[in-house]
């Protein structure tokens, strides 16, 4: 069977990905699937730069509201909603865009997933706290003593991949190098052309605060004021999730307003970083202005829609 092609345009949280692909969506007719670990939650649409009921209406959106906050989802039940649904759109002779930041599942779906189990989040989280208060050299080391092989390969100072590779260490008792070695990338079941939305850090950074500001005014607040009302506890892995987690403290009193705030732009600047980390290592991505590069953007999906 002809392999289909997917476009996939990601980026940092804050890049324009969602504009882009309004865009492309309606000039080459497509339809979109989103690659966002929230935005498959239901009642959770500020926080998550949800797209609206009207633009729903216009561009037809796939694994948006599909489970309730208290239900689990993962990269491997990604992989399965979005390979029925690409199979559905191709069968339709729709253009298949995959427009999101969250990196894992991306990579699941044109690469497949390394055997080894989910993220262990504890784990994660106690690892990232010995980062911060002994230094991400120390963690380097002893990934050294662990997993030499994969730590050959990653520079010093990429604390995201080394608490990735010695969270896996821990979890399994397995190096992740073992796991890559069993792993075959051959099979790659799409033609895929990915396009990653790349800006100034400063630029950036100046966006993820004014988005805040918005979904602030839009009243994201009150969003997750009625999360809680509802039953959804903040134990919920989506209500531990950026802005989310920082207005329930807030909600709860641990902190005022203006407070919750600034931890939400801080972190969420934080996690760009980490995005943009975890996208540069990925060779096949043509990074690109937008809207600056507009007219080749559109030039380039233009030549891999119809080659």
């Amino acid at each position: 069977m002809d392999k289909s092609k997917i476009l996939i345009i990601t980026g940092p949280t804050a890049s324009g990905k969602s504009a882009l692909a309004w865009e492309v969506t309606r000039h080459f007719t497509g339809e979109i699937i989103s690659a966002d670990s929230l935005q498959v939650y239901r009642y959770m649409d500020i926080g998550t730069a949800k797209p609206t009921i009207e633009e729903r209406n216009v561009v037809r959106y796939h694994l948006i509201d599909i489970l309730y906050p208290d239900e689990e989802f993962s990269a491997a039940l990604f992989c399965e909603e979005a390979k029925r649904v690409i199979l559905h759109l191709k069968k339709r002779k729709k253009r298949a865009l995959v427009v999101g930041g969250t990196g894992l599942y991306i990579k699941a779906l044109t690469s497949g997933l390394i055997k080894g189990g989910e993220v262990d989040d504890s784990i994660k989280d106690r690892l990232r706290r010995e980062a911060q208060e002994e230094g991400g050299e120390q963690l380097y080391r002893l990934l050294k003593k662990l997993d030499p092989i994969t730590a050959d390969q990653l520079h010093p100072h990429d604390t995201f991949r080394i608490i990735r590779a010695l969270e896996v260490v821990e979890r399994t008792g397995q190096p992740i190098s073992f796991y890559r070695q069993r792993h075959h990338f051959q099979e790659e079941p799409y033609h895929v052309l990915k396009i990653g939305l790349n800006m100034g850090r400063d630029e950036l950074y100046h966006r993820i605060d004014r988005r805040v500001d918005e979904m602030m005014e839009r009243g994201f607040k009150e969003e997750v004021q009625r999360l809680l009302e509802m039953g959804y506890k903040p134990f919920l892995k989506p209500m531990k999730a950026l802005g989310y987690k920082q207005l329930v403290e807030y909600l709860f009193g641990q902190c005022d307003i203006s407070t919750a705030i600034e931890r939400i732009k801080r972190d969420t600047r934080r996690y760009a970083k980490r995005q943009i980390t975890w996208f540069k290592a990925d060779s096949q991505i043509q990074w690109v202005k937008y809207p600056k590069d507009k007219d080749a953007i559109f030039k380039m999906i233009d030549g891999f829609w119809h080659n």
